[in-house]
């Protein structure tokens, strides 16, 4: 059979944007440290500096898809990478945090597309039997950025004489090239004139006629189960916001790490979350393979993932360095676990047209959490210095249970909702 691949390289274009949204989105925090030191903000300044950010990001979630379902993937994605592109670009010309906040709001305007775009495009190019492994392909975009990250801006710094203003230009000349890539490559599979008959058959092989009947947003937040899922997200998506913003910031104030030294420790903190959160996703999928209920199943995966992150609370206690990035990459894996076990629910509850609004709501909530958590962390250490990161690894540690106690409370059994 004559069947090509187009789609594959279609997905190739959106792991490389994926991992430029994360190389991008954890400059900041690898630079943080250093730039403190060079800018002169304090401890709360930067806090608003990542709230900026996370309202953006917050707002923003809700309408890209929209916009997107208006000028298209093609337009869309090129609008999106261009707009976080550019306002990465200009976190070079701040001179003081409200610049860094500007620039950091321009950033997540610019991001919060990538998601809803990459999900269109890959509606349009895979059948929905080969979708979730297309998924769980290009969403490894941010595992590589997040993991690159402490690697490769060090080094690029360096290169430039130790200017801190590198780590923010390095990625757009790649940014703009995949842009230009993709306006001349990028078509649907229709009018692709690569593709040929058999694959556009093969994309199309399962595709049904929906009811063009939408789900609407009051619909969803009339039921317990979105509030449920919106509780899971505002409770622990601040924590990753925490490690991925501060968790540089701590190891540089706690250990005395210098931008040379902080590479090895991250990339060790996110692989070993890497691996960390998929085991617990296998873990997960073996219990409702053994035929527990989805409620039992999904509710011991979530359990499991907070007991992974309990230890964490004595992060700031501990002297040894390298214990600390242990305990730090346990719970990190314990947050991967718990983010896949919060897709996946939203799945289990809500019909496949509802899922796209179920997740930017849950989104919203997530980023809302992130806001608050950045003015918290901020608050907490210009007053009492390294002595405030108590309370926010205690939040991580804890924060999972009470979002799964809450969960349980307004989602007592979990099965799919007919709307």
């Amino acid at each position: 059979m004559n069947r090509t691949r187009i789609r594959w390289i279609i997905l190739l274009f959106l792991f490389i944007a994926t991992t430029l949204l994360y190389l991008d989105r954890s400059a900041l925090g690898i630079m943080a440290p250093f730039l403190q030191d060079e800018i002169g903000w304090t401890e709360k300044q930067y806090g608003h500096i990542n709230s900026a950010f996370m309202i953006g990001y917050a707002l923003c979630f809700l309408i890209m898809g929209v916009i997107v379902d208006k000028i298209g993937t093609k337009a869309g994605y090129s609008v999106s990478l261009g707009l976080w592109a550019v306002a990465q670009a200009a976190t070079a010309l701040a001179g003081s945090w409200i610049g860094f906040a500007l620039a950091r709001l321009g950033l997540s305007v610019g991001q919060s597309g990538n998601f809803p775009v990459a999900n269109k495009v890959l509606a349009e190019w895979f059948p929905k039997k080969e979708r979730a492994f297309a998924v769980g392909l290009f969403n490894g975009g941010a595992n590589a950025g997040t993991l690159l990250s402490p690697l490769l801006i060090p080094v690029i710094v360096a290169a430039f004489g130790n200017d801190w203003r590198a780590a923010f230009l390095w990625t757009f000349p790649v940014s703009m090239i995949w842009i230009i890539c993709w306006l001349l490559f990028y078509r649907k599979p229709e009018k692709h004139w690569l593709v040929s008959k058999q694959e556009l058959d093969y994309i199309n092989s399962d595709l049904t006629a929906e009811s063009p009947e939408k789900i609407k947003w009051t619909t969803l937040l009339k039921t317990r189960e979105m509030w449920g899922i919106c509780v899971g997200k505002f409770m622990a998506d601040p924590i990753w916001w925490f490690y991925l913003f501060w968790g540089a910031k701590f190891l540089n104030g706690k250990y005395g790490l210098n931008l040379k030294e902080i590479g090895i420790p991250f990339f060790t903190i996110y692989l070993i979350s890497w691996g960390g959160g998929i085991f617990l996703g296998w873990l997960t999928s073996g219990f409702l393979k053994k035929g527990w209920t989805l409620n039992k199943g999904r509710k011991t995966g979530f359990l499991i993932c907070a007991l992974f992150a309990l230890p964490v609370m004595l992060v700031p206690h501990v002297n040894n360095m390298w214990l600390a990035i242990g305990l730090i990459a346990l719970a990190a894996g314990g947050h991967c676990g718990w983010s896949a076990n919060i897709f996946s629910l939203m799945s289990d509850i809500f019909p496949r047209k509802a899922t796209a609004s179920v997740t930017g709501i849950g989104g919203f909530a997530g980023a809302v959490g992130g806001a608050l958590i950045a003015q918290l962390v901020g608050g907490l250490l210009q007053n009492m210095g390294m002595e405030g990161y108590t309370v926010p690894f205690l939040i991580a540690s804890l924060g999972y249970f009470f979002a799964l106690g809450i969960m349980h409370l307004l989602i007592p059994k979990i099965k799919p909702l007919n709307l």
